[in-house]
């Protein structure tokens, strides 16, 4: 074979691994990132999958502005694939989505597998967990078997602002350690 025929053949492939490769996907079932919590409320009700129950489902979390939504698809009231499944939300707007997977009708691998063909490698990977990430959407696979979206920009902020509270509460720790 050729110089050329072989050049041709790699830059062939190249190119179809390349357009192989999709965006990120921002959430699962017709719930996505940045969803308010009504709008994200009105989906669950239509697509019975993740097994939402209604508001019973709807928890504050501790801190301001933060809300759960947990529901639960096992035991024949969602979709056979799903078990429990999370839904985020910071000042109403979903942030992260965690949907948990039964690990008796599907394995780690075959999602791994899946998740490669449709988004190329992983940026990083361990043991634990698989991540794919571009500037608006993290994704992960954690084992036993999760897929979790994260939307990077209130994820980054909401960190941020813990490590700025902590340090704050550290100073204040010590002013009041270095009064003794």
């Amino acid at each position: 074979m050729s110089v050329k025929r072989i050049f041709i053949s790699l830059a062939a492939a190249f190119l179809g691994f390349s357009l192989a490769a999709e965006n990120l996907p921002d959430g699962y079932g017709n719930i996505h990132l940045g969803m308010s919590l009504d709008e994200t409320k009105q989906q669950l009700i239509k697509n019975s999958d993740f097994g939402y129950t209604g508001d019973r489902d709807v928890s504050l979390l501790p801190g301001d502005a933060r809300i759960l939504i947990e529901t639960n698809a096992s035991g024949g009231r969602g979709s056979p694939f799903l078990t429990q499944c999370w839904f985020q939300f910071y000042n109403e707007q979903l942030y992260i989505i965690t949907i948990n997977i039964n690990t008796q009708k599907t394995d780690y691998y075959s999602m791994f597998t899946t998740l490669c063909k449709k988004y190329g490698e992983p940026d990083t990977l361990d043991p634990q967990k698989a991540v794919w990430q571009d500037k608006e959407v993290t994704m992960m696979l954690e084992k036993p078997l999760s897929v979790k979206y994260i939307d990077n920009e209130t994820f980054d902020m909401l960190k941020n602002a813990s490590t700025i509270e902590k340090s704050f509460e550290e100073k204040n720790q010590q002013a009041f350690l270095d009064e003794f």
